[in-house]
């Protein structure tokens, strides 16, 4: 059982900066493709990001290209989301899921392991 923790969530204005954090309990967060999605009010969750187990590649929902960057630190099992030129359509709760696959095309599989979430909110 693999346990995933967001932080970094909060308040900002647009075109403000926000950076996710995503810690992972276990060594095996190293041989997995990590990801974020996001959740906004009375939506369905969104995919958002999602980086290899080695980095080679990542991977933008088309509305964060450019503004997103997802990264990850093996060493410290930790993956990173870090947001620029924040707009209030990002608003929603953030997760971080391990080990989706199929990623870019339109058969995405969510991983079996989520975190709780972190809200990000952004004014206008």
């Amino acid at each position: 059982q693999m346990q995933l923790a967001e932080s970094g969530g909060g308040l900002v204005q647009s075109g403000g900066s926000l950076r996710l954090t995503c810690a992972a309990s276990r060594r095996t967060f190293s041989s997995l493709t990590m990801g974020w999605f996001r959740q906004a009010p009375g939506k369905e969750r969104e995919f958002v990001a999602a980086i290899s187990w080695n980095s080679a590649w990542t991977y933008y929902t088309d509305s964060v290209k450019g503004r997103f960057t997802i990264s990850r630190d093996n060493a410290k099992n930790t993956v990173y989301l870090q947001m620029n030129n924040l707009k209030p359509e990002d608003t929603a709760v953030y997760y971080c899921n391990a080990g989706l696959t199929n990623i870019a095309t339109p058969a995405l599989k969510e991983g079996d392991y989520w975190g709780q979430g972190t809200q990000v909110t952004v004014s206008s």
